[in-house]
């Protein structure tokens, strides 16, 4: 009975996407804390700066002005955030449309004033001086 028990524990951890979270990783942890304050910027409507802070790679795909512009047609009519909390972090070596290298793809809960359940997927990816920074950002 207790190797039937043990053994469906261990199914129900292996499971993506279970309630059953593994530790994050400490470049997992560092990309986080990244992808939290560029957050943060976003929400308190500084698009410049959220350009401006972001991975290389992101501001090569898209301008500054453009940015801010999408932003302002997607985020606005959501008002402001209520409660975000971060439901995954999975590392990634290789990920379509970008160039291989050291990727985390978070997912975050998030509530709007206008919006009360939505997933925002933001996605960073290290840099070659070893920080954290934004490369992708997506509502659903």
């Amino acid at each position: 009975m207790r190797t039937l028990l043990a053994t469906l524990l261990l199914f129900l951890m292996l499971l993506p996407g279970t309630a059953f979270a593994q530790e994050a990783t400490a470049q997992e942890k560092q990309a986080i804390e990244a992808a939290t304050s560029w957050l943060a910027l976003v929400d308190g409507d500084h698009y410049p700066e959220s350009w401006q802070n972001a991975s290389t790679f992101f501001r090569g795909a898209i301008t500054e002005k453009d940015w801010a512009t999408a932003l302002t047609g997607l985020r606005k009519p959501l008002g402001p955030v209520e409660s975000r909390t971060e439901q995954t972090a999975k590392s990634a070596t290789s990920l379509p449309g970008v160039p291989d290298g050291h990727y985390v793809v978070m997912t975050f809960a998030t509530a709007f004033a206008k919006k009360k359940t939505a997933t925002e997927t933001v996605t960073c990816m290290q840099e070659s001086d070893g920080k954290w920074r934004v490369a992708g950002y997506f509502i659903r």
